[in-house]
């Protein structure tokens, strides 16, 4: 026997509301109502949610540890340190390594990439993966979309010599890995105003963050946006704020101009 299934309706949109949304753009109240529902209930709101705007995203310096992942980069980029980026297999993971990477290739040499196996890494960051940095001369690891468990695995990190950055969006245990950064907008001590980013999302907040930092265009990080949208639309993330804007763009990115991996 098929199990029942209950629909559980909305409650109905504030009329109040719904007519003054109404009013204000022009719109039938059936359309009002629906924006009311999904939040948008004022001319500004409803002109953020149609017409998203760069000028939107937020300040990546409000993420905690923000400053202290851009300093240990800048650091490794400058003393031509190895710097592996490490990232999930998963959809989210792999573009997040793709636009780290890429965007870390343009300035370093000394920048390599590692997709753990499934079977033989497990998940997340593995002691197979470091020892392999270790032997390959690399002293700074980014994870992506990864991490935020793996204290055990930064400590033996740690103890090889290599330093470790964390860019992860699942939600962190009591104890935080004792990383140089932890990267992570659902840890409970983080105030960033958008706890919803993917994976590849809180990567695109270090490059960006690096970037305005270093005095970088932030034009030259549209190109990376293909990736990005490709992550949001895989992973179980919503698509409203930061996350709306980096996937109007990131579409529109793909659309017209896509990088060879994604062209159909």
């Amino acid at each position: 026997m098929a199990k029942e299934r209950k629909w559980i309706l909305k409650e109905p949109a504030d009329p109040d509301k719904v007519g003054r949304l109404s009013a204000e753009l022009g719109i039938d109240r059936v359309l009002s109502a629906l924006l009311v529902k999904r939040g948008v209930e004022t001319f500004e709101q409803a002109r953020s949610f149609f017409r998203p705007s760069l000028n939107d995203l937020h300040d990546p310096f409000l993420m905690k540890d923000m400053d202290k992942a851009v300093e240990r980069v800048r650091k490794a980029m400058t003393s031509e340190e190895g710097i592996l980026v490490y990232g999930d297999y998963d959809v989210d993971g792999t573009t997040a390594v793709a636009l780290v990477y890429s965007f870390l290739r343009r300035y370093s040499s000394k920048v390599d990439f590692y997709i753990p196996d499934r079977y033989e890494d497990g998940y997340g960051l593995s002691f197979k993966g470091i020892d392999w940095a270790a032997d390959n001369g690399f002293s700074l690891i980014i994870t992506l979309d990864c991490g935020i468990k793996a204290n055990e695995k930064v400590e033996y990190a740690s103890g090889k010599g290599i330093d470790v950055i964390i860019c992860d969006h699942h939600l962190p245990e009591a104890v935080i890995p004792p990383a140089v950064a932890v990267l992570d907008p659902k840890r409970e001590d983080d105030s960033y105003p958008f706890d919803d980013l993917s994976g590849c999302g809180v990567g695109f907040k270090l490059v960006q963050a690096y970037s305005q930092a270093y005095g970088i265009p932030f034009e030259t990080l549209i190109p990376l946006l293909d990736l990005l949208v490709v992550s949001i639309s895989a992973d179980l993330v919503s698509m409203t704020g930061e996350n709306r804007v980096l996937a109007h763009y990131g579409l529109k990115q793909l659309n017209e101009n896509p990088r060879k991996g994604l062209q159909p």
